[in-house]
């Protein structure tokens, strides 16, 4: 009975993936893909300034002691 299940989950899930998903179209993921890395680098450039900043402020609160 089991095998059943399985066997009927895994043909029911080919069928949704061909006929019911609606996959994005190549131009569609290259341009996601760009817009991804862009605002990756954008955010490590943040977090880069950030942690500079804090560095330089943690070095002089130091200094004081």
């Amino acid at each position: 009975m089991a095998k059943f299940r399985i066997a009927t989950y895994i043909k029911e899930s080919y069928d949704e993936l061909l006929h019911k998903v609606s996959w994005p179209s190549w131009s569609d993921l290259q341009s996601s893909a760009i817009v991804v890395s862009i605002a990756s680098l954008i955010i490590a450039f943040v977090v880069y300034l950030m942690d500079i900043s804090f560095q330089a402020i943690l070095e002089n609160f130091y200094k004081l002691f």
